[in-house]
């Protein structure tokens, strides 16, 4: 036994009781991965003529090893607060450019419309078109329109979709006969607005009108002539703007004036001269627009259409593809960690996706502090990709992910490594009284 073993003992215990306060310290920290110490222990080996003889010497500290285990999610109720369920790391730059990565998911949003970490990194992503559809494998921070309202659309198709009344007179009513066999009654003509409906549409500018649509039975079987006006104080045109005949059993067969478009898709063009717009800008009659009634279609895609059945009047949907501009209100965060940024004018568009990104050697990334780690030779370079797809995990919104800390744990192994200690000190301890043994010999 020698003075340097019980040394070693002790350096090893108290690299030990290192690594477990900083495990009890981080307890709470969000993403906080735990470390273990590993030990090894030491030997001398002398070569003699009886062969090879293994002298125990110590012991020594192998690695800290990280344990990258699943932590606990906890609900937030922040909309920018982002867990990962499953393997990965957001990505993330620092202030001065170095990549790093992190599983700490409580994101801020800075006046300049970037989402960052609490050290004021960027988070890295991937840019989407507004339906969400990446469109590029580059990464690039992520940017919310914060700055700017975005711009209005303007309104080129309506989609509706209605029953229109099988029972229904002719809206010019009936002439009665009595003379006839069998007798025919009169029926009073049937105002034009007793089947029509109305939809607000956008211009260029934003500025919404209102289009209404009334549809008179013709005297023709199965056929319904339809007419508009764009404000209700004026008299409706006296010429239809668009004709819907229908089959015997009820479906829709032709509708004109009709764009190009092929079967089995019905609808109805209004001219641009039948939508005068409301804007005062619009003196000359530039933002005037046609509008496309989209009517359905029999085929897979939407097997929804205009009908006439036997039942009364009724409009099942009747919505359109324009809005006007718009302030950002909120923001939502998907599975796939696409970004969905929602507006004052009621739309909601994407505004990138969250890139992750994974090594084949977690535990040879080394750690940062702030919540972060850094890709080394021994972890491999980073391979990115988007939440929920192959080995990565899926994303949730309004949680975070709780340190993987086993409190108990640590404090059980807290007294053993104090145990460890004293017996380490003990063995110094030991070792004077032999000495000093030696010293008094006389």
């Amino acid at each position: 036994m020698s003075f340097q073993t019980g040394l070693s003992g002790l350096n090893a215990s108290s690299r030990n009781l290192d690594v477990i306060g900083n495990n009890i310290a981080n307890a709470n920290t969000t993403g906080m991965k735990s470390s273990r110490t590993e030990f090894s222990a030491m030997y001398s080996s002398m070569l003699g003529f009886g062969g090879a003889s293994n002298n125990g010497i110590g012991v020594e500290v192998g690695s800290t090893a990280q344990q990258f285990s699943q932590g606990s999610i906890a609900t937030t109720g922040n909309g920018l607060d982002v867990a990962i369920n499953g393997n990965g790391f957001f990505q993330i730059k620092l202030a001065d450019g170095t990549p790093a990565y992190t599983r700490d998911g409580s994101f801020k949003l800075d006046k300049d419309g970037f989402i960052k970490t609490n050290a004021n990194a960027n988070v890295m992503g991937f840019p989407t078109d507004v339906n969400g559809v990446p469109t590029s494998v580059t990464l690039q921070p992520i940017k919310l329109p914060t700055g700017a309202p975005i711009a209005a659309k303007q309104t080129d198709s309506v989609r509706l979709r209605m029953n229109l009344d099988a029972q229904a007179t002719p809206a010019a009513g009936v002439v009665g006969n009595p003379a006839a066999v069998p007798p025919v009654l009169a029926v009073a003509p049937t105002p034009r607005s007793t089947y029509g409906t109305s939809v607000n549409v956008y211009d260029a500018q934003g500025v919404a009108t209102s289009v209404s649509l009334y549809f008179e039975k013709d005297v023709a079987a199965n056929t319904w002539n339809v007419f508009s006006s764009l404000d209700t104080t004026a008299q409706p045109s006296t010429a239809p703007i668009g004709v819907i005949t229908f089959n015997t059993d009820g479906t829709i067969a032709t509708a004109t004036p009709a764009p190009a478009a092929t079967p089995p898709d019905f609808a109805i063009v209004l001219p641009a001269s039948s939508i005068a717009s409301r804007n005062p800008n619009d003196a000359d009659g530039l933002l005037d627009q046609a509008v496309t009634i989209d009517l359905g279609n029999t085929d897979g895609n939407d097997a929804t259409a205009v009908t006439q059945y036997g039942t009364s009047f009724a409009i099942a949907d009747l919505t359109q593809n324009g809005y006007t501009a718009g302030e950002l209100t909120g923001v939502n965060i998907g599975e796939d960690g696409v970004i969905s940024a929602r507006y004052s004018n009621g739309q909601t568009q994407a505004a990138g996706q969250l890139a992750l990104a994974d090594f084949r050697n977690t535990q040879g990334l080394t750690p940062l502090g702030g919540n972060a780690w850094a890709e080394t030779f021994a972890s491999g370079s980073p391979i990115s990709g988007s939440p929920a797809e192959g080995k990565f995990g899926a994303l949730r919104a309004g949680a975070l992910e709780d340190s993987n800390v086993e409190l108990t744990a640590e404090l059980v192994n807290m007294m053993t490594a104090q145990r460890a200690y004293q017996a380490n000190a003990q063995t110094i301890k030991t070792q004077d009284q032999i000495m000093s043994t030696l010293v008094n010999l006389k």
